[in-house]
């Protein structure tokens, strides 16, 4: 609708979209088919999983001509020499050696046989350092939490494109060097290195496809972007299980993402970004061009209204900040201290159920296809009809609940109730997968187009102290095993209320200016 503003004619661009240009025409298809790629790379970081994963190992025994950690990991005599554990042989101690062993008492080892070769670990003998073990996935998610305020400071304010090519070079280039790692310090710092660098592709590719469609395929549009993440986590498992030695692994991973820094040329830049920052021209050109594709027409008077439109100047008087102008407004500081703590849970359970889920069965390759084929993305399917019957509060808040109870109730079901358990886990997972897909959508929607990618990453860069966490579950876990599950059921439940707060985005105008976005919730929603 044409609104009266000072006696000039102000548009917005969703109606634009929905009126003249098309909301989902061939343009937003092959341009949204182009974000496809780096959708998928964006889930190559978590090669930790496989790269660094625990291996069978035992002591050495050098009394028995044992030479190095190549030996046969399960020779007649090793029961002789090291202790039976509830698992099989002990990884970390053996009897002591006399004239002959004494199975009276016990020693650390000295050093370790491994039962593969196909890990970091037996590379870089991380045997029974479990902590250095899982140190390689706590910075790499130190890095992503990093990256987030430097990709959204280069997408504000240099543009989305920049920011997805960027950020696509660098986790091509140091995922690339760390498949040569000569030492465990290399591996970690360019693990941190890449991540920190090139970790905002998810985000830069999300934010892309956002602002791409009009509002009746936003929802569509933006959970198959995440749906397309899951997919490249179950593109991971299966080039893992087919390449096992991590370093070739590594190579298969990250060569192919250098194609994209093709994409500075191929993609447009963003229509929205574009006219927030009065890059009028440019703008012109892209809804010119957009019209033409999608074989539809834009009049001059709607040209000319849509540049003349509050989004337009909303970069004025930018001096003060964009941070200090969220802390001036009571509405924009509340949300921006209330969508932290959902991110937070999100990637804390997301990635804590992950992590655990390589050992459900013998096959950790198998675990994880499995959990993300049945679980991810039947979760995130679900998640677009939920979304749009229910609206974001709802389906985010039954998500977070939901998974708050199953993971409660996980901690008190006895451990030989296998497939009671097995059932709760999965309805678990299901619900933080629905969440993750929805609070990505949500956050985008209670923030201004010109702070968007700078308000989505402050909220990302604060969840990924979940992400972080995450890797440590399982070394809680020996404490008492019902630690982890409590924390996410906990969590789970906070940030639901939470959740409660804030306005619904449903039907609603995506805010291109501070004034907008808090005003949600008191306009007229889109017919």
């Amino acid at each position: 609708m044409v609104k009266e503003n000072n006696s000039k004619k102000t548009l917005d661009l969703d109606e634009v979209l929905t009126n003249e240009l098309g909301e989902f025409g061939k343009f937003q298809i092959v341009n949204l088919l182009l974000v496809c790629f780096p959708l998928l790379v964006a889930a190559f970081p978590s090669d930790y999983i496989f790269s660094v994963a625990a291996i069978p190992h035992r002591c050495r025994i050098p009394e028995c001509g044992e030479e190095n950690k190549q030996q046969f990991f399960s020779p007649d005599w090793i029961s002789n020499a090291i202790p039976e554990s509830g698992s099989g042989l002990a990884s970390c101690e053996r009897f002591l050696p006399h004239s002959i062993f004494d199975h009276n008492q016990t020693v650390g080892c000295d050093d370790f046989v491994y039962a593969r070769d196909n890990s970091a670990v037996y590379d870089f003998n991380l045997g029974c350092q479990e902590w250095l073990r899982v140190l390689v996935g706590t910075l790499g998610n130190v890095g992503t939490l990093l990256v987030l305020p430097f990709t959204g400071f280069i997408s504000d304010r240099f543009g989305r494109r920049l920011a997805l090519v960027i950020s696509a070079f660098n986790i091509a280039l140091f995922g690339l060097i760390r498949a040569f790692s000569t030492s465990y310090t290399m591996l970690i710092i360019t693990q941190i290195i890449q991540t920190t660098l090139g970790g905002g592709i998810y985000s830069s590719a999300y934010i892309y496809g956002a602002e791409l469609v009009g509002p009746n395929y936003r929802v569509s549009a933006t959970t198959v972007i995440g749906l397309l993440f899951s997919v490249g986590l179950v593109l991971l498992g299966m080039l893992a299980w087919v390449i096992q030695q991590w370093r070739i692994l590594l190579m298969v991973l990250y060569i192919p993402p250098f194609l994209l820094i093709s994409y500075y040329w191929l993609l447009p830049e963003s229509v929205r970004w574009l006219i927030s920052k009065k890059k009028f021209l440019d703008a012109r050109k892209v809804l010119e061009n957009v019209a033409r594709i999608n074989k539809t027409k834009i009049s001059e008077e709607s040209l000319k209204a849509l540049l003349d439109s509050p989004q337009s100047v909303a970069a004025e008087n930018d001096n003060i900040g964009v941070f200090l102008k969220v802390i001036r407004s009571r509405v924009l500081l509340q949300r921006g201290c209330t969508t932290p703590i959902w991110w937070i849970t999100a990637t804390f359970v997301y990635y804590g159920l992950s992590i655990n889920s390589t050992s459900l069965s013998d096959t950790m390759y198998l675990n994880y296809i499995l959990t993300m084929t049945s679980i991810e993305l039947p979760g995130g399917i679900c998640v677009i009809f939920a979304l749009n019957w229910w609206g974001r509060k709802k389906t985010l808040f039954l998500g977070y609940i939901l998974c708050g109870i199953c993971n409660i109730v996980f901690v008190f079901v006895p451990t030989d109730m296998y497939v009671l358990r097995l059932i709760i886990y999965l309805l678990g997972k299901f619900c933080i997968s629905a969440v993750l897909a929805a609070v990505y959508l949500y956050t985008s929607e209670l923030y201004p187009t010109e702070y968007r990618h700078t308000l989505l990453a402050f909220s990302s860069m604060i969840g990924r102290l979940g992400s972080i966490l995450a890797p440590l579950t399982p070394v809680l876990s020996l404490y008492w095993h019902g630690i982890p599950s409590l924390m996410f059921g906990v969590m789970g439940l906070i940030s639901g209320l939470l959740v409660l707060t804030q306005p619904e985005t449903q039907n609603t105008r995506l805010p291109d200016t501070l004034a907008e976005a808090e005003a949600l919730g008191t306009e007229t929603k889109i017919s």
